[in-house]
């Protein structure tokens, strides 16, 4: 079932977002994160997908883990990540109502913690996010290039049992250029894996690309705050 999901990026607990993964192009959108959640949910998202660039980027985060907590009090099913990097903050992230955890630079660095979440978690619970620019997957809030090909991280980690990739072309997050559907749908058919679009949808018609190329979802971050894609259109797709 193809699945949209609305992006909440949290910075010093705001609502922002970032060009390319950029702290220096970032555009704030509300000081109030639950109600920004209760404005996706009321028109009818069934997920949502929020990010704790701060974690991501190393940098404290006291903040946002308060943000998350008041968005989860609505009962939304959420999709976290950005700086979960031990077993031990997956557990936290989790014990605090989180439905899915997003593992990102972990898997890179340390792929022995992914393959363990998912012994210990299960599939339905971790999902891993593969970001890259010109096919090599970046790490560190994006700052960092791992030099490893998407699709070769996407396999092992299949060894390991995962089930869900989301998919970022990082040279077109935030900028509303449109999906890379073509590196996408080629991740997903060649890995097996289910795949979730996201970086760059800018109007309906990207999100009714990433249907038809049979993903298994599409994430939506800007074009939702900037007004360029209705929710309620996208929804009804």
């Amino acid at each position: 079932m193809f699945m949209i999901y609305p992006a909440i990026d949290l910075r010093g607990g705001k609502v922002v977002r970032l060009k390319e993964g950029d702290p220096a192009r970032m555009t704030s959108y509300s000081d109030d994160p639950a109600e920004t959640a209760k404005r996706w949910l009321s028109a009818g998202a069934a997920w949502l997908h929020v990010v704790n660039l701060d974690g991501a980027f190393g940098e404290s985060d006291n903040a946002n883990r308060n943000a998350l907590e008041s968005i989860l009090k609505l009962g939304a099913r959420v999709q976290f990540g950005g700086g979960v990097r031990s077993l031990e903050s997956i557990e936290a992230a989790l014990s605090l109502g989180v439905s899915r955890v997003i593992l990102g630079t972990i898997a890179i660095e340390q792929p022995e913690i992914v393959r363990d979440a998912l012994m210990r978690f299960g599939a339905e619970r971790i999902a891993v996010g593969i970001d890259a620019r010109d096919g090599l997957v970046r790490t560190r809030g994006w700052k960092d290039n791992s030099g490893v090909p998407a699709l070769d991280l996407a396999l092992q980690m299949r060894t390991f049992g995962l089930g869900t990739v989301i998919f970022t072309d990082v040279s077109r997050d935030g900028l509303g250029s449109g999906l890379n559907i073509p590196a996408t749908r080629a991740l997903s058919e060649q890995s097996g894996l289910d795949v979730i679009a996201s970086g760059g949808v800018h109007t309906i018609e990207d999100v009714k690309e990433a249907k038809d190329a049979e993903l298994s979802g599409v994430i939506i971050g800007r074009a939702l705050y900037d007004g360029t894609v209705d929710l309620n259109e996208a929804l009804n797709l």
